[in-house]
């Protein structure tokens, strides 16, 4: 991938009237390599036409004196001494319904309050940017009102699945629920699929239950005091909701019950983590839907990398903002390949690594205990994913609007 992708210029006489068609949906200056690849990943399931180009505030203002304003446009003050004049400057020459989103590098909430309430700023980021922040932050001013109004408020869901047997999926969500109640201190489920195994419980010391068959058979039945009793404490902040039924119980799921208990949980927890596996099972594809954050767990061998593209191929589900996380599990394991070759067969870069460590995964799963509990480099991986899929990162919660120097009317 090339650092530059060249700007559309109109020609230099040219004067942009406001509302002109043709506009650029989304231009980028951004100034260093990592902020150019972040926001391309968190920005692709909102915007078809992203164009990122190297540069400043300066480049910003040059280019939109003599080309017309893209509908939104994204600025990278990093370094900038004076970033209000700067920016102040920026906005006698873009047009007036242009939305402008800030990149810096100042972890500063007065910062924020002058960008965003004196200038009419939309946003404000600070790097190091995460892709699941810049979608959740920056992707609400690029989506139609359409699909943004369809995003549901709540806990975030974030679906982890396996692109074939025995990738360790169980092992991951788990120790990744751990670590988002434990290290990031909210309030975290962990909710496995698979009716049957009640593995995920297993991991983290926790008790089955038949709640969560009732919640499917019976979705009439899910209220504040039901989603209280099925959820099984684990920790401080983490609950499990796992069921072990008997190998030869038939069940009938419910149509739509995926909906009131995801609602219930939504509720009451930050993050929902579904160990959900791959198959055609309806409510599996209903958890998959609804998840705003899927999580593909690979190992690096042929079935896997075979498996991996044609679940990648498949389209994404209706509340996600980003592509799938790509994990790479049990790197160094014996006989399989390496982070490099996987990548080039993909011809997509893998997000997160766990190495391979059965050790100190199989003595965990022994104990009753989470992995990621143990210092190494099993517990940095966790980090990583936990870094990938949880939003955090952002000065605001949500931006002020106050149109003074952007977001001015028209006056023709």
């Amino acid at each position: 991938m090339s650092d530059d992708i060249a700007v559309k210029t109109a020609p230099a006489a040219a004067t942009p009237a406001a509302g002109r068609s043709g506009r650029t949906q989304v231009l980028a200056f951004v100034t260093d390599a990592d902020t150019e690849a972040v926001l391309r990943l968190g920005l692709v399931a909102t915007a078809e036409d992203v164009v990122v180009q190297r540069g400043d505030s300066r480049s910003a203002i040059n280019a939109m004196s003599r080309m017309p304003s893209p509908r939104v446009l994204v600025v990278d003050i990093s370094g900038e001494e004076q970033p209000m004049s700067a920016l102040a400057a920026l906005s006698e020459v873009v047009e007036p319904d242009v939305k402008v989103l800030v990149v810096g590098d100042r972890q500063n909430v007065d910062l924020y309050r002058q960008l965003t309430r004196t200038l009419g700023v939309g946003e404000y980021l600070y790097k190091p940017l995460n892709a699941d922040v810049v979608a959740q932050h920056f992707g609400p001013f690029i989506a139609p009102a359409s699909v943004a109004a369809t995003q549901v408020h709540g806990g975030r869901i974030l679906a982890i699945t396996g692109v074939c047997g025995g990738a360790g999926v169980t092992t991951l969500a788990a120790n990744l629920a751990w670590h988002l109640s434990t290290e990031a201190k909210r309030h975290t489920v962990l909710l496995d699929a698979n009716l049957y195994t009640g593995s995920a419980a297993m991991l983290l010391g926790a008790k089955t239950g038949g709640g969560l068959r009732l919640a499917l058979e019976t979705p009439d039945r899910v209220d504040e005091l039901f989603m209280e009793r099925i959820a099984q404490p684990a920790a401080d902040r983490l609950a499990v909701v796992a069921g072990e039924e008997k190998l030869t119980e038939r069940m009938t799921i419910a149509s739509g019950a995926v909906q009131p208990l995801l609602r219930g949980l939504r509720q009451r927890y930050n993050y929902i983590v579904a160990d959900v596996p791959l198959g055609p099972v309806g409510w599996h594809n209903e958890l998959l839907d609804q998840a705003r954050q899927r999580v593909l767990v690979m190992e690096p061998t042929l079935q896997a990398l075979r498996d991996a593209l044609r679940i990648m191929a498949l389209p994404t589900g209706a509340q996600q903002v980003r592509q799938s996380v790509i994990v790479l599990n049990k790197v160094g394991a014996p006989g399989t390949m390496t982070r490099r070759q996987v990548e080039a067969a993909l011809q997509h870069k893998v997000d997160v690594v766990i190495p391979y460590l059965p050790r100190v995964v199989n003595q965990a799963a022994t104990m009753g205990t989470p992995a990621a509990a143990s210092h190494g480099g099993f517990r940095t991986g966790i980090g990583d994913l936990a870094q990938q899929v949880a939003a955090s990162g952002a000065v605001g919660k949500a931006p002020w609007r106050f149109g003074k120097l952007f977001g001015r009317r028209s006056k023709g």
